[in-house]
């Protein structure tokens, strides 16, 4: 059985107080000292539990390396020996420990971090710098107050900054003790049960929103090929994984100020409109005139691809003739595919926020004001379109491809674990800086996707992103035809549902 009791933070004197120093302390201290105490007493015994529960420990790491890309800069909360820190290959990993002697080991061990003796009140000690991951793993049960704990971890954070706490389901508690009575893990003092459903409760009293939460771990022992199966491919479904015991609760800091912006102003940082065309000569005018200013500094960039009509020569005539308040430009991808056109795209793009507009006009232009003040308010860090929420014109869509899309939204959904009810729509809409974290992880997925959409899906619940589906009016298109074929259409999205599944769902 899991050992749900790891080496935790405590006050940088590990000495044992007298009866008569304890007397003197406030209740919070003497929680602390209580557990040190017992820490002091029981250390051989706890690690030794550790190791019989070896299995538990290196899972949990495991899907941790999975929700944390290397070169992050973490910070983590009750590091132990160091080991969880370590194996997450950090740029920058400060690891804090209440017992001075297990971090004198981690110190040994891993020269390469940075260690520290403190209390999780206590942080005056870590890098004055923000941090894209704080760990939290197991020790809120100990802590003797957790909004004192979280709210002294809000100047470590940027609007990036990504706050993870695993926690135990109450389900497992009759186990949990039940192992605890034979032997097979230490049994400690009396603590806090704190399961996910109050993770979320006391992080959302702290201003923390909660991204996603991932279940875990249905065997936190190792049978040879069985643990395996059991835990990755039954685990995580639907069922299944209310019965786990672990649960990853990924949360994002709320009103954190974000450079260049004043709240309530969407006018202090610029935007980057990206228009990719092929055969929609017909369009260009009417998009470029309808298209709202949504910053003081606003460029809109059409990218032409491979177009067999005369969409090439409407967008240089729309440029050349442009006089309005935008920065207009117009060039041409060098590959195939939406994909390689919005990479070029976003390559020449200087705003501060990207949003994509299809050169079809089948969304309005008029709408996307709502994707940049969502951006820029922070109720969201990916802003994506959903054509499934409002009527649509006649003729837009295919009744077979809308039930094929909602089909397909529910499965997404489970699978990158946020609401997505439309992956498909082209309207889209990120920071700057969020895109280009997208490519540096880019390595993560390969080159995988010719339409763009699921690069930038993918790459955003891999950074947990906070994804929400923002509803346009889906328009029947005006001039041309689709570039779409329905076979394709749904080819791709099985496609990317079993890419989803290997590389995000069930790892």
């Amino acid at each position: 059985m899991a050992d749900t009791a790891p080496t935790h933070l405590m006050p940088d004197n590990t000495a044992p107080v007298s009866a008569a120093g304890a007397s003197q302390l406030g209740p919070a201290e003497k929680h602390r000292q209580t557990i040190l105490n017992f820490q002091e007493q029981y250390q051989a015994k706890l690690a030794a539990s550790r190791r019989r529960n070896a299995y538990f420990h290196d899972y949990l790491t495991q899907r941790l390396t999975r929700i944390i890309p290397a070169a992050s800069k973490v910070l983590d909360l009750g590091c132990g020996d160091g080991s969880m820190l370590a194996a997450l290959k950090p740029s920058l990993g400060v690891g804090l420990d209440f017992c001075a002697s297990v971090i004198d080991e981690a110190r040994a061990k891993y020269p390469h971090l940075q260690f520290i003796t403190s209390a999780a009140e206590d942080v005056s000690s870590v890098p004055q710098t923000p941090f894209d991951y704080i760990i939290l793993s197991g020790i809120l049960p100990q802590l003797y107050d957790v909004h004192t704990v979280l709210q002294a971890l809000r100047p470590f954070c940027a609007e990036h900054t990504r706050v993870i706490v695993c926690s135990f389901s109450r389900l497992w508690q009759p186990l949990i003790r039940l192992s605890e009575v034979i032997g097979w893990k230490q049994r400690v003092f009396d603590e806090s049960w704190i399961p996910g459903d109050e993770v979320r409760n006391l992080l959302a009293q702290s201003d923390f929103a909660i991204v996603r939460q991932v279940q875990s771990m249905l065997l936190p022992f190792n049978i040879p090929i069985v643990s395996n199966i059991i835990n990755r491919w039954l685990a995580p479904l639907p069922g299944l994984r209310q019965l786990t015991l672990c649960t990853i609760s990924i949360a994002r800091p709320l009103d954190v100020p974000i450079s260049g912006v004043t709240t309530g102003n969407n006018n202090e940082e610029s935007v980057s409109v990206l228009v990719p065309v092929r055969n929609e000569a017909g369009n260009i005018l009417p998009l470029l005139n309808r298209v709202p200013i949504m910053a003081a500094r606003q460029e809109l960039i059409f990218v032409e691809g491979n177009s067999t009509d005369d969409t090439w020569q409407a967008v240089e005539q729309a440029v050349a003739s442009y006089n309005g308040p935008m920065t207009v430009k117009a060039m041409k991808q060098p590959g195939r595919g939406k994909g390689d056109a919005v990479r070029t795209g976003f390559a020449a793009a200087v705003g501060d926020i990207f949003i994509i507009l299809d050169g079809d006009l089948s969304v309005p232009p008029e709408e996307l004001p709502r994707f940049i003040e969502l951006i820029t308010t922070g109720k969201c860090e990916f802003a994506n379109g959903s054509r499934l929420v409002y009527p649509m014109e006649r003729q837009a869509m295919q009744f077979l491809n809308m039930i094929a899309n909602k089909c397909f939204g529910y499965l997404f959904t489970f699978l990158l674990g946020q609401n997505l009810r439309d992956t498909l729509c082209g309207t889209k809409a990120l920071r700057r800086s969020d895109y280009y974290r997208i490519v540096q992880n880019r390595a993560y997925f390969g080159d995988f996707d010719p339409f763009g959409d699921f690069d930038l899906l993918f790459g955003s619940a891999r950074l947990n992103l906070k994804i929400m589906d923002v509803p346009v009016h889906y328009k029947q298109r005006v001039y041309g035809s689709t570039n779409i074929s329905r076979f394709r259409h749904g080819l791709l999205l099985l496609r990317m549902c079993a890419f989803a599944a290997r590389k995000i769902t069930f790892v």
